[in-house]
């Protein structure tokens, strides 16, 4: 046996499908929770970002910690499973070491685990992003996630992405689901009334809960209006205030949100609003391995991509949370036997895209990932492709949280492209800007992302950039973070006045014309057959 295989399988002794279990049982009630899966059906890699910059009250604390800070911050040993599941450092090593993580057939085995331990006392909650971020999930439209959450058994859930496919399509999928789809802030423009149902109620345990769903309050804003043009989002506190009226009238025991708010908002919406016993958290795709309490209310956050299964066990006596314990579970899918009914549907969805997702299309020198606050390498590869696909001097991308990392010599599949790329508007614009307007997106996302007041927060990570530098002053006011904007093909700074070809994707404009993103980066990767990223030292930020 070779020492890379000694050191895989000492590895591999050191988790198992029983340690990954292993809890100190609490009270009447376990909440199960997953959130942004965003479509992976199957194991992948994931990495971690390299930065997560909190701004105002919030800096330096969780989930604002990445890497070494984040390790020293929660006791975790460098080196260590936890280590690779919860942190960049040393991915490419580690990732050789502990395989690849996730997978829905593998989290079903836990959670059935789960489920036989606490006979009649679980409930399992998904926080959206479910039914978008693959092939298959675009071709279905999302029904394939649907399925296949119908036989995990989730019990409820929220959304984002899924208001993506459209008004009629949300209904239709709704349709079809065992389950209920709450969403307590979205409002029909033309009647006043509710699209969905707000709350829904289980009892378990004896003791009977209430749950209120809450979609992405900028759906619109993110995402095309088109899409859903008589509905209003927003966080609207006070009809949180009386969905939480609602429950409590209704006898609910145990009050629990489940957000797609992102954690900074849910953290100051836990400080404004009382009375929500727990608030299990979606969004922003961090992945915290303790409970963070605010006032009263414990808030949960259970990464991304299938990475993790969130167990949050409770004690309720007089309607309060008397004792708690709680384990967010890394999904070590080398480690982990698929459950094999999940294993069943999961191919049955797939099976007509099977060949189609398995193309090679080419392969990877360079590590190719998406997460942190400025750049991803597989953005970087993206706005590359869009220079030169489409002959433009600058490109962007948006910064999106979803899809699968690539380790350095690995094939690059269709099925790596569309993780990055499956969205119902894909077209790649090529349009003139002036270098004002440049200036003035940069400014306008940078404040999404760091604006002190966590509401004015939008989510999502800076838009990311080809064929340009500039430097970003984190701390500054909208206006004033932008400086030393250069075009890189000729080192000239950027003029207001001046127009640039520039090219993108994702625009939410409904007039957009152009090739779909996923077949121009396809037609990249083959001609180019092989992909290798210099370092980006475009961006320079200060103030972090």
């Amino acid at each position: 046996m070779s020492g890379n295989s000694l050191s895989l399988a000492a590895a591999k002794q050191s988790i198992s499908q029983k340690k990954l279990l292993e809890f100190d049982a609490v009270g009447q009630v376990t909440l199960l929770n997953f959130a942004d899966c965003h479509a992976q059906l199957m194991p992948l890699y994931f990495r971690e970002p390299t930065a997560n910059f909190g701004v105002g009250a919030v800096h330096g604390l969780p989930p604002h910690l990445t890497g070494t800070q984040f390790l020293k911050y929660f006791n975790i040993r460098a080196g260590t499973p936890e280590a690779y599941a919860f942190s960049s450092n040393d991915y490419v090593a580690l990732s050789q070491e502990y395989g690849r993580i996730g997978g829905l057939a593998h989290m079903a085995t836990l959670i059935n685990a789960i489920r036989a331990e606490r006979s009649g006392k679980t409930l399992l909650v998904d926080c959206g992003d479910t039914w978008q971020g693959s092939y298959s999930s675009l071709m279905t439209k999302g029904e394939d996630m649907v399925e296949v959450m119908n036989e995990m058994g989730v019990d409820l859930m929220t959304a984002h992405w899924e208001f993506t496919y459209g008004t009629e399509r949300v209904k239709e999928l709704i349709g079809k689901l065992k389950f209920p789809f709450l969403a307590a802030n979205v409002i029909d423009n033309e009647w006043e009334e509710p699209v969905f149902n707000d709350v829904a109620y289980f009892e378990k345990g004896g003791v009977k809960i209430g749950i209120i769903g809450q979609a992405f309050p900028y759906t619109p804003i993110a995402n095309p209006r088109y899409l859903m043009p008589t509905w209003s989002f927003g966080i609207q506190e006070d009809k949180m205030w009386e969905s939480i009226k609602k429950v409590k009238d209704g006898g609910a025991d145990l009050v629990v949100l489940a957000s797609h708010n992102g954690f900074d908002v849910d953290r100051k919406l836990a400080s404004r609003v009382d009375g929500i016993d727990v608030i299990l958290q979606g969004h922003t795709h961090d992945a915290v391995p303790i409970v963070t309490k605010v006032n009263n209310t414990l808030m949960i956050a259970t990464g991304s991509h299938g990475k993790f299964l969130g167990r949050l066990d409770l004690e309720i006596k007089n309607k309060k949370v008397v004792k708690y314990n709680y384990k967010l579970m890394p999904i070590f899918s080398d480690v982990i036997k698929p459950d094999p009914k999940i294993s069943a549907v999961i191919k049955k969805v797939r099976a007509p895209y099977e060949r189609k997702v398995n193309e090679v299309l080419g392969k990877t020198d360079s590590l190719l990932y998406r997460r942190g606050n400025f750049n991803g390498t597989f953005d970087d590869l993206i706005c590359q492709a869009i220079i030169e696909e489409r002959d433009t001097q600058i490109s962007l991308s948006p910064g999106f949280r979803w899809g699968a990392t690539l380790l350095p010599g690995q094939d690059i599949r269709v099925e790596e492209v569309y993780s990055q790329t499956a969205i119902t508007y894909p077209k790649t614009y090529r349009l003139e800007m002036s270098g004002k307007l440049l200036k003035d997106i940069l400014e306008d996302v940078g404040d999404n992302l760091f604006n002190p007041d966590p509401y004015f927060q939008q989510g999502g990570d800076m838009v990311r950039v080809g064929g340009m530098g500039y430097t970003f002053e984190i701390r500054q006011k909208i206006g004033k973070r932008v400086s030393n904007m250069t075009l890189l093909s000729t080192g000239e700074p950027i003029e207001a006045d001046k127009n640039y070809v520039v090219g993108g994707w994702a625009s939410v404009n409904p007039n957009t014309e152009g090739p779909p993103v996923y077949d121009l980066v396809s037609n990249y990767i083959k001609r180019k057959k092989v992909i290798k990223l210099p370092e980006n030292r475009a961006v320079k930020i200060k103030g972090a």
